[in-house]
This record gives structure tokens, C-alpha cells and sequence, in this order.
């Protein structure tokens, strides 16, 4: 339990910092594109920004599951392990790399894992 209370914390740090990220951004692109217009410049308000996701449901639902088990014991899946313990979910990729963008902590988890990778 502890272990999955720690990554869901690590997981809400970096949604949180994506989302500041996220929202600078997208200020900075209105801005540019705000002056463009008023200047009687070319524009287009087309954005290909990704904004970032919570997967935070994802871990409360897990944290649940164990706190309503019956005994002190809990059996996992190999799957169930990856997930909870080793915070390696089916989305976690995706959720690093489409938020390195904006979050440091998620660049420097991207960064990491390529170089242990490699």
C-alpha cells in the first residue's frame, strides 16, 4: 500500500506540473496568435498541444481494492504487481512522453528510462 500511495503521489506531482505547462502554453500560442490577427497577419487557430491526462482514478481504484481485501495478506497477478509495485501501467508511457513537454519530472522519467533502456 505504501508503495502505491507513493507512485500515485509521483504520478499526481507530474499531471500537476504538465497542467501548468499546459496551460502556459496554450496562454503563450492565444498571445502570438492574438497579436497575428490584430497586426493583420496570416493566422490560424489550429493547436496541436496534448493535454495532459489523470490517470489518478486508476491508482485510487487499486488503493481501494486492497484496503476493502478481508486479511492482512493480499495475492497479486503478474499484472496486478506491474501496475501497483512497479508503477508500470498500459498508459504510463504515453502519459511521459505526451507530458515531457510540459513537466520537467515527466522529461527527466522519459530521459531515465531511455538510458537505462539503451
Amino acid at each position: 500500500m505504501e508503495i502505491l500511495r507513493k507512485n500515485k503521489q509521483e504520478h499526481k506531482e507530474i499531471f500537476l506540473e504538465a497542467l501548468e505547462g499546459y496551460r502556459k502554453q496554450v496562454v503563450k500560442l492565444l498571445e502570438e496568435r492574438l497579436e497575428r490577427v490584430k497586426n493583420g497577419k496570416n493566422f490560424d487557430l489550429y493547436f496541436h498541444l496534448t493535454q495532459p491526462v489523470d490517470q489518478t482514478k486508476d491508482y485510487e481504484r487499486a488503493i481501494g481494492m486492497l484496503e476493502m481485501s478481508l486479511g492482512d495478506d493480499v495475492e497479486l497477478s503478474e499484472m496486478d504487481y506491474q501496475q501497483y509495485v512497479l508503477d508500470d501501467w498500459n498508459w504510463k508511457t504515453n502519459f511521459l512522453t505526451s507530458n515531457a513537454f510540459y513537466s520537467q519530472k515527466a522529461a527527466a522519467t522519459v530521459a531515465a528510462t531511455m538510458t537505462t533502456s539503451a
